[in-house]
């Protein structure tokens, strides 16, 4: 079993003078770029020039929405009922929306932002209706297999791009472990992984390792910006990836 990668990252993360990651060599080495919509991070400046880097590259953008948290980074969970969440989404991927039609760049997909990822993964009804914004801006939606993100896409009929995260650990269960700020881990530990999502279809956790989820044939791998030594590990992971899908070519 070969699975099919790309490489994606979250982009355009700082917020006036304030920068997060470095945007332009880390879009050398991606194939998708999740951008940040401006409720947990990016402005109406930032949002302008990582478009602009992006079309620049080459690389395909996605609108990267998220609770309205920018103190906590987005990555705090919120109570929010499923029209409040669709409503929130919208209001952030019409803003991106519109410094693409500057560009003549087209959306590619909808990716939510930290701790919301985590409960639209967990709440079928939050996933309906982040989902339900993907599908009016008809792009797909990226998320983790096997949980209310690939269930709600499907009963909408809307594409999706199963997402595994080279930089983040999993519990036990398949659970993602998102957590505030980002520990760094070591290039042979994430090589090992990389590999053996690539090449197995497992997921490791902190127990062992879990199949990736069923029906599951493309798997975008999720590098962020803020991890420490993110350019390193994106193009660790960018040339494994091309290996990979050289391999399944065969």
């Amino acid at each position: 079993m070969v699975l099919r990668a790309t490489v994606n990252c979250d982009m355009g993360e700082g917020y006036s003078l304030y920068s997060m990651g470095d945007d332009e060599s880390l879009m050398k080495t991606i194939h998708l770029a999740n951008i940040a919509c401006g409720f947990h991070a990016s402005d109406f400046m930032i949002m302008d020039k990582t478009v602009q880097i992006a079309k620049e590259n080459g690389v395909a953008v996605g609108a990267h929405p998220s609770l309205p948290d920018r103190q906590g980074f987005g990555r705090r969970e919120m109570a929010m009922d499923p029209d409040e969440l669709s409503s929130c989404f919208i209001y952030q991927v019409g803003a991106l929306s519109g410094f693409l039609q500057k560009h003549g760049v087209q959306m590619n997909h909808l990716k939510p932002h930290g701790a919301i990822y985590g409960q639209t993964a967990r709440s079928i009804d939050l996933a309906r209706a982040a989902v339900g914004v993907a599908k009016m801006f008809n792009v797909a939606f990226m998320g983790l297999a096997g949980t209310c993100h690939q269930t709600a896409a499907a009963e909408l009929g809307v594409p999706f791009i199963a997402e595994w995260f080279a930089d983040l650990d999993y519990s036990p269960e398949g659970k993602l472990l998102i957590t505030k700020k980002h520990a760094p881990l070591g290039f042979d530990e994430i090589k090992t992984r990389v590999n053996r999502v690539l090449s197995e279809g497992l997921v490791t956790t902190t127990a062992g390792t879990l199949p990736i989820g069923e029906g599951v044939d493309d798997v975008s791998i999720c590098v962020h910006s803020d991890t420490p030594g993110s350019v390193e590990i994106a193009k660790t992971v960018k040339s494994l990836v091309d290996e990979s899908n050289e391999l399944g070519k065969v």
